[in-house]
């Protein structure tokens, strides 16, 4: 099974190689290490990890909720926040681009996998969702259900669409449904259209 790849935006060194190596130790794979969110960007573009990591206070134009409303528009990648802020304030704008996970620092060894095993689980299922709910809309398309009044001919029986015209009945419920027909003979008809035939069949 192939290691999940996981890239760290993260500007302070010594914490990105922190969590590098306890990321390693879990079995994940980093794919790389970026200061900044416009390098994330670029380094998401090139290598589609299966997770990020994010420091929400990062250097450049771009801190890491500006960064992640980014990725969510482009990329269908979970993002899970790592920060030492806590505030309301703060929350309330990170929620908006919604994360699979928010990390306060300092945390320990099984915080952080568990918030990484839980947003991969999450993604996973998302996307198991979305493909399912897809399947289920394209099926739905192709079906075509008759309904409501019809106006059928009380002799030849056949039935005036919303044109006006008139269409034989085996012709209108394949264009309006799914079904096919197959050809035969009533017992009745058999007897009125082929009597001979009728009574040698049936002595």
């Amino acid at each position: 099974m192939t290691a999940p790849r996981i890239l760290i935006v993260e500007d302070e060194g010594f914490v990105a190689l922190d969590l590098k190596d306890r990321l390693e130790s879990f079995g994940y794979e980093v794919t790389d290490i970026v200061p900044s969110g416009e390098m994330a960007i670029e380094k998401i573009e090139a290598l589609r990890p299966d997770l990020v990591l994010m420091d929400i206070m990062l250097s450049g134009e771009m801190d890491g909720i500006m960064t992640a409303d980014e990725i969510r528009k482009r990329f269908n990648i979970p993002v899970v926040y790592l920060t030492a802020y806590s505030e309301d304030t703060l929350l309330q704008k990170a929620k908006i681009t919604e994360p699979y996970g928010y990390i306060i620092k300092p945390y320990n060894d099984r915080e952080l996998r568990i918030a990484v095993e839980i947003a991969l689980y999450k993604h996973t299922m998302d996307a198991e969702k979305e493909k399912l709910i897809a399947e289920l809309q394209k099926a739905l398309a192709t079906i075509k259900r008759l309904q409501g009044i019809l106006p059928i001919c009380a002799s030849c029986k056949k039935i005036r669409e919303d044109n006006g015209h008139w269409t034989q009945v085996e012709s209108y419920i394949r264009e309006h449904s799914e079904a096919e027909f197959s050809h035969g003979l009533c017992p009745e008809c058999a007897k009125k259209l082929y009597p001979d035939y009728y009574k040698e069949k049936t002595k």
